[in-house]
């Protein structure tokens, strides 16, 4: 069972940046993709970014160009840096991991981001 623990989230100015990091706790050996997800208040769950073992990334529209996914030092550990950050960022941000050869996927807790001046 991979467990993910999550920091980062807080409250920051329209503009301002943030940074998410995002930990496996367990054997990540099976582990192929991870990712940030978002849910804001009333709203479904998206994607907004991925990477993938080998370093391949996805963003969704809303983030591309503002937000960078990476992996810190080695797979297991990666980081969402948000530069440039808009009211309508405001979620819970959730960390994701995707087993490589089947579905089973784990999720973190989740951490606040709050845009607002």
């Amino acid at each position: 069972q991979v467990q993910l623990v999550e920091s980062g989230g807080g409250l920051v100015q329209p503009g301002g940046s943030l940074r998410l990091s995002c930990a496996a706790s367990e054997s990540i050996t099976n582990i192929g993709v991870m990712g940030w997800f978002r849910q804001a208040p009333g709203k479904r769950r998206e994607l907004v970014a991925t990477i993938a073992r080998g370093g391949s990334t996805i963003y969704a529209v809303s983030v591309k160009g503002r937000f960078t996914i990476s992996i810190d030092n080695a797979w297991g550990t990666v980081s969402l840096q948000m530069n440039m950050l808009k009211p309508e960022d405001t979620a819970v941000y959730y960390c994701n991991a995707k087993e490589t050869w089947n579905p089973t996927e784990y999720w973190g807790q989740g951490t606040q981001v709050t845009v607002s001046s």
